[in-house]
Order: C-alpha cells, then sequence, then structure tokens
C-alpha cells in the first residue's frame, strides 16, 4: 500500500488530467532513453552537463532548451523524447495547429493557457515539434496578424520565465523561421541533426533487430551499414520493418537477405 518512486509516472498522468487542455497540450507517456539513439554523441554530451544544472532545486542561469533541426526522419523527435526520459521528467507537447482557434483572440489564450500548464507542471519538457509549420513566415500578413501576436507571446515567455520548464523544438525547414526565434537567449544552442554516418547505422540496426529479439551474430552488420548508405534512421527502421513482412509471410524467421533485399528496394529520401 506504500507509494513510492514507481508511482509518480501514474500521477503525473492523473495531474496532467486534471489540467486537459483538449489536445493543445497533450502529454507524452512514452518517453525514450538514449540508448535507443544511435550517433548524437555531441548532443548527448551536451545535454549530459546540463541535466545536473537543470534537475538543482536553486541554480543560476538555468539552461532553457534546444533547437535541433535537419533532415526528415533522422531521429529528432525521438531525441526530444529522449530528453525527458533520460532526465525522468515529464514530457508536454505542444500542438501549434490545435492552437489556432475561429474566435478573435482564442489562438493567443490558447497559448497563455498551455504554456502556463508548463509552469505549473515544472520540472518538465516542454517539445515543440515542427515548429516552422506553427510560426508563420509571411509576417502574419494571411492571418490578420494572430501568428505574429502568438510569436511575440511565446518569446516574451521563452525569454522570461524562471520556472524548470526544459524547451525542446524542432525543425526541419530553419530558414523559414524568424531570426528573432533563434538567437541566443531563446535557446542555448541550435543542432544539425545530419544522416547517420556508418558508426551511427550499426547501431540503429543493432537497436532495432533487438526490439525485434533478432540475434546479431547472425546478420552481417557491416554489410547491412554499407548498403543502407544515405537512409535516415527511420527508413533503416521501417526497411527491418518491411523485412519481417517478407519473412512472416515465408512463415520463417528474419534473415540476412531479408534485410538486404528491403534496403535495395527502397530509395532513400535523400536520393528521391
Amino acid at each position: 500500500g506504500a507509494i513510492t518512486q514507481d508511482d509518480l509516472p501514474e500521477l503525473n498522468k492523473s495531474k496532467f488530467q486534471l489540467l486537459d487542455l483538449e489536445g493543445v497540450l497533450s502529454f507524452e507517456y512514452d518517453t525514450a532513453r538514449f540508448a535507443e539513439v544511435g550517433g548524437l554523441r555531441t548532443f548527448k554530451r551536451w545535454l549530459g552537463e546540463r541535466e545536473p544544472v537543470f534537475l538543482a532545486a536553486k541554480a543560476e542561469d538555468l539552461p532553457k532548451g534546444v533547437l535541433l533541426v535537419g533532415v526528415q526522419g533522422g531521429g529528432k523527435s525521438l531525441a526530444a523524447k529522449c530528453v525527458a526520459g533520460s532526465w525522468q521528467l515529464p514530457l508536454f507537447q505542444l500542438d501549434f495547429g490545435q492552437l489556432y482557434g475561429k474566435y478573435h483572440g482564442e489562438s493567443e489564450t490558447n497559448l497563455r493557457n498551455a504554456l502556463n500548464i508548463a509552469k505549473t507542471m515544472a520540472p518538465c519538457v516542454l517539445w515543440l515539434d515542427e515548429i516552422e509549420k506553427g510560426l508563420s513566415s509571411d509576417k502574419g500578413e494571411s492571418d490578420g496578424g494572430v501568428s505574429r501576436r502568438m510569436l511575440a507571446s511565446l518569446l516574451t515567455w521563452m525569454n522570461e520565465r524562471e520556472e524548470h520548464v526544459f524547451i525542446v523544438a524542432t525543425a526541419n525547414d530553419i530558414s523559414s523561421l524568424p531570426p528573432e526565434f533563434m538567437r541566443k537567449g531563446r535557446f542555448d544552442e541550435i543542432f544539425f541533426v545530419d544522416l547517420p554516418k556508418d558508426d551511427a547505422r550499426n547501431t540503429i540496426f543493432s537497436i532495432h533487430l533487438g526490439k525485434r529479439k533478432a540475434p546479431l551474430e547472425q546478420f552481417n552488420l557491416p554489410r547491412l551499414v554499407a548498403l543502407s548508405d544515405g537512409f535516415s534512421g527511420a527508413e533503416i527502421e521501417q526497411a527491418i520493418i518491411a523485412a519481417s513482412y517478407e519473412a512472416h509471410a515465408r512463415r520463417a524467421s528474419l534473415c540476412q537477405l531479408d534485410i538486404e533485399n528491403a534496403i535495395t528496394q527502397t530509395q532513400p529520401l535523400s536520393v528521391v
């Protein structure tokens, strides 16, 4: 009958349900660990240096957040989940698509309410996914200035907050983001997430084969790494999933040839 450390995730879930904002701010239950991410060594080391400062009860110069930009399927969203998972903090995703309302001032109110809830739930990680799709690049001329007012509210909150809310923003197209959003002080750093190199792809294959209980000693990983040059992490995972379907159709176990066929029959986005 004791309440222990293991009950904290369920308590956080119940706590957020009392503050639900109908999809504007969603509580992410499935957070990952950095052991599930191949590559990103510099980013992992950078976060490790800031973790004890951010988790301290009182700290000067609190880490504010990070902006991740790069190729689609490179692992930006997974990395955002890993920040919360490795720091053992609740993760909230702010959906800009749900913020916009049909009444005057409703969108700005939704944003303020979402940010206030994030402050209430501190310490936590706030994930702004594909941020460039929520911040207009046309100076707000097509929506009556709503996006400009929302950007102003967000920038003010990012600059002045004192609560332990660590922002992880992800973007595919950094050129459409306003310069004032990316300056130092709003984010501590900007990281580019590129296509995984050989050693990272080797790790990614090991992770996804391990998830599917496939014995690694039966696979020629260097051969798979060489064949998958130009593949993102998401595309490697999908190749293994496609190979698993092929093996299941034959009522056989997943083998090296299945994965090789799946890779050679796929054109990665970098080529397309």
